[in-house]
């Protein structure tokens, strides 16, 4: 017995070395005690501006915003990128990404590129053209940002599910995968939690909604509420090791979203704690 000690003991060690490393990469977000962060994605604020955005998140004690460019333009200045920061920092909110941005044309690559750089984030939720891919690899490469490709469901041909995401960019660079809309990949017919747990390489982002069915017909719905098993979807976060944001993406009464979006970070943080 103390022989296989012995043995076994310079192994333990160097395990223990090599977990200790790997948990000192990715700190627990303080407000869940989770690798993973909760978030917002700014298009739930279509119809708000930034400081009604910034006070939602204040009083959902949501500390992570995707930032979209209806907030800050993609022409902004530097001026104006600074002062857009500012106000970030004073309501405890990092900017953590921009997008989701359309790309039809290189020009319009080289324009988010670029804007992400002087906004200062190295993660973009981009829906590129099919044949621009290739070009979006060469960005990546030239600016070391990852690219998530946002997924639409069944009403856009472009980016139906994570399968197809997966598809377009298994061969690319490892820095291009997806934003998992786990809303839209159900009304395309996917189970999102297998599709986190295949894809969880090219994972990069995550918009959690709620949805009625598993079809076209399915629309958004409070979280809780839908068809999507949460407490399976997070304790699948938990075994892939995701340390991504989870950024609540609200598209029901998106002239009045304050209740559902309240019920619905409340509810994901539930379910984070009654799953441990």
């Amino acid at each position: 017995m103390k022989k296989r000690i012995a043995f076994l003991l310079p192994a333990l060690l160097t395990f223990s070395l090599v977990f200790a490393q790997q948990s000192s990469v990715v700190k627990p977000a303080p407000e869940t005690g989770e690798r993973f962060k909760i978030g917002m994605a700014g298009y739930t604020f279509a119809k708000f501006d930034l400081d009604k955005t910034l006070e939602t998140l204040k009083s959902m004690d949501v500390h992570y915003l995707c930032i979209k460019d209806f907030h800050l333009p993609l022409k902004s200045t530097d001026e104006e990128i600074a002062a857009f920061q500012t106000k970030l920092k004073a309501s405890g909110v990092t900017g953590y990404a921009v997008g989701p941005i359309y790309m039809n044309t290189t020009q319009e690559i080289d324009q988010a590129f670029e804007y992400a750089r002087r906004v200062g984030v190295k993660l973009i939720i981009g829906v590129p053209k099919y044949e621009l891919l290739p070009y979006v690899d060469q960005k990546v490469k030239e600016y070391d940002f990852r690219y998530a490709i946002h997924l639409h469901g069944p009403d856009i041909k472009t980016y139906p599910d994570a399968e197809d995401v997966w598809n377009h960019v298994k061969n690319l660079d490892p820095r291009i995968g997806m934003c998992l809309d786990i809303g839209h990949d159900t009304r395309n017919g996917k189970d999102p939690v297998a599709d986190l747990k295949m894809y969880r390489s090219r994972v990069f982002d995550i918009h959690i909604k709620d949805v009625t069915g598993n079809n076209k017909e399915g629309h958004a719905i409070e979280l809780g509420r839908g068809v999507i098993d949460f407490p399976a979807f997070v304790k699948m976060l938990r075994k892939v090791g995701y340390s991504g944001v989870c950024s609540l993406e609200y598209e029901k009464d998106m002239s009045d979203p304050f209740v559902g979006i309240a019920e619905s970070i409340g509810y994901f943080r539930g379910v984070v704690a009654g799953t441990k």
